[in-house]
């Protein structure tokens, strides 16, 4: 992938070919990749035997796989029967393409930590009517003007497995009646680091939605054709907004930091903590290329 140094081209990018479905199970998916994770050692932990798996899948072995992984005894009490309501009666399950991008470590666990930071850039650079604000501890509300809302949850985080429960509704254009549904993403991440000193993130989503009756019935008879292929496509354009962001943070320092000052629905010390990251990708990119320089001396 051939990176710019200019921000406008970020928007570009998503005003072009980023769209948000309205239905709780494309939230989800768009999301997926921002909703959790937890600091660790990334040289240490290297891409996993699944990554050689990178289609999607809805096959009921993977849909097994992906309920296994999920550390029930490790949940809360509370947690622990909201996600195991949904692993009861799961309605639809996709497992979304596995995806590897360039990306700063640092950049990318920030980012998953604060989803509201990216959807709030999708806002200001006219990307996304999607609206996400935290409301509490691992918690966000999640609104999309086409008549989707919803909650967040991160109920387990580790270095390679999260996962967030959803609570969700749509009342709008797309199903002849509303929809309220629960969901279960866990994600599953892997660190590697190359030769040429660039880490790269691998990530794989498992995403569990379960809808009434009735929902599931509107659900799989009017647009169940679109629902994967929609999914499938906003993780990876997420996927690849979150590397973009993450090298325009290297090459073009002060147009984030700029950017951040204009995040209207993040709390202040986190618009901080995005700007003093940028500022210390800014700087290592910076050694980098002198180093790089001296060696071709």
């Amino acid at each position: 992938m051939r990176y710019t140094s200019r921000m406008p081209a970020l928007g570009i990018l998503i005003r072009s070919r980023f769209r948000i479905a309205a239905t709780a199970i494309s939230l989800a998916a768009a999301m997926a990749l921002l909703l959790a994770s937890a600091p660790g050692v990334w040289a240490a932990t290297p891409a996993a035997d699944w990554h050689a798996s990178s289609g999607a899948t809805t096959s009921d072995r993977a849909r097994q796989d992906a309920i296994r992984s999920i550390p029930l005894n490790e949940l809360s009490p509370a947690d622990r029967a909201k996600v195991s309501g949904v692993i009861a009666n799961v309605s639809i399950f996709r497992r979304l393409p596995t995806k590897t991008i360039d990306c700063d470590p640092d950049m990318y666990l920030f980012l998953v930590r604060h989803p509201d930071v990216v959807v709030n850039i999708w806002e200001v650079l006219k990307a996304s009517r999607l609206q996400l604000w935290q409301i509490g501890e691992d918690r966000f509300a999640i609104t999309e003007p086409a008549g989707a809302t919803g909650s967040l949850k991160y109920v387990y985080r580790s270095n390679d497995k999260h996962v967030i429960y959803l609570e969700g509704s749509y009342d709008g254009p797309l199903l002849p009646r509303s929809v309220k549904g629960r969901g279960v993403l866990v994600l599953r991440t892997g660190y590697d680091r190359e030769s040429n000193d660039r880490h790269y993130v691998t990530s794989r989503v498992d995403c569990l939605l379960s809808v009434g009756p009735t929902g599931a019935e509107l659900l799989t008879k009017t647009i169940a054709p679109l629902l994967g292929q929609t999914a499938d496509n906003n993780f990876l354009l997420t996927a690849g907004f979150v590397s973009s962001l993450s090298r325009t943070a290297e090459l073009n320092t002060s147009k984030v930091q700029s950017l951040a000052t204009r995040l209207d629905r993040v709390e202040p010390e986190v618009r901080s903590e995005f700007s003093s990251l940028a500022g210390r990708l800014g700087r290592k990119a910076a050694v980098a290329a002198r180093m790089g320089t001296v060696r071709e001396r």
